[in-house]
């Protein structure tokens, strides 16, 4: 394919950056990654390294190293594990059919096509080397297709992405931090609420920056919007991505099969609903919900969390 175009999801823990990728899933425009597309690696370390894993993180890679080793140095533990101990994947029921020999022969033909092994083509023959080998995606590939990955938090990432695809697009949600931080807390090992309640602030106030530095490839969108109207939504984001609208951006679903359940195990936020949304904010202990006020105050008024109804009584002036 020619023109290799890119979107990255990026969102806070439980933010709906699952459900938003599996919105995208099933339009006739796009090539939506099976599963987390986890492209970090161990190689790169930052001051911001003690926030997120390094899975989720934009990678580096080393000199010297040949194709198959450059494969190997992306995470991508959830397809990687689905694809090397099925029995071992909480996707283990997914209708993916995929033969990883096959991903790993595109995926080093691509590069040893290129000059050089720089970082984008190593990320260009990763999304590329999935849809070759993936036998029963619902559609095939075609030119001027986009390509959709998500990764939590890889927002932060934002300006080392832009240096390698300087026409990407980045969408950033935010969830209202008392919604997100119940729906957490459903992981076997959930963060404290204090780690929580920074990280909030760190991964949206830091995406916020890169958005004023890089307005044409960043957009911010909250959650709570997707829900509450879900054309309107889609619609604005169809034309950010540069694609129509088309009804499948209306509900979940998973290689363009609805998903009419509960959305795990692709994520933690089990519903779509702008009642779910709300409704599980009263499971929340009133000491969560003041602390929870008083840590995100400032961020939360900036993004408007003070004008929706069942938000106003945490952040009334």
């Amino acid at each position: 394919m020619d023109n290799f175009k890119l979107v990255m999801l990026s969102a806070g823990f439980e933010h709906g950056g699952n459900v938003t990728h599996r919105h995208l899933d099933g339009h006739s425009k796009l090539l939506v990654y099976p599963f987390e597309s986890q492209l970090g690696n161990r190689n790169f370390n930052d001051f911001l390294a003690s926030v997120e894993r390094v899975q989720y993180r934009y990678p580096e890679f080393p000199e010297g190293m040949e194709p198959r080793e450059l494969y190997e140095q992306m995470i991508d533990e959830e397809l990687k594990t689905f694809l090397r101990k099925r029995n071992g994947s909480k996707f283990k029921d997914a209708d993916l059919q995929m033969d990883e020999r096959e991903r790993i022969a595109f995926f080093e033909q691509d590069l040893k096509a290129k000059d050089l092994y720089r970082r984008k083509d190593v990320i260009e023959a990763f999304f590329k080397s999935t849809f070759y080998s993936w036998k029963n995606y619902y559609t095939e590939e075609r030119n001027n297709m986009v390509y959709v990955g998500y990764s939590p938090a890889i927002g932060i990432d934002a300006a080392r992405m832009i240096k390698d695809f300087p026409d990407i697009k980045i969408i950033h949600i935010v969830r209202n931090p008392f919604s997100a931080y119940r729906d957490t807390k459903r992981r076997p090992f959930p963060q404290d609420l204090s780690k929580y309640l920074i990280t909030w602030n760190i991964y949206h106030s830091t995406v916020e920056m890169y958005q004023k530095m890089y307005p044409q490839n960043i957009k911010i969108v909250r959650y709570e919007d997707m829900v509450h109207d879900k054309t309107k939504f889609m619609t604005e984001l169809a034309a950010f991505i540069g694609i129509e609208f088309e009804d499948t951006m209306l509900y979940p679903s998973w290689n363009s099969k609805r998903i009419d359940t509960d959305i795990a195990p692709w994520g933690t936020v089990l519903r779509s609903t702008e009642e779910y949304n709300s409704k599980i904010i009263d499971e929340l202990s009133e000491e969560e919900k003041k602390q929870i006020t008083g840590g995100t105050m400032a961020l939360a008024k900036h993004f408007g969390y003070g004008s929706i109804d069942y938000l106003k009584k945490y952040y009334a002036e």
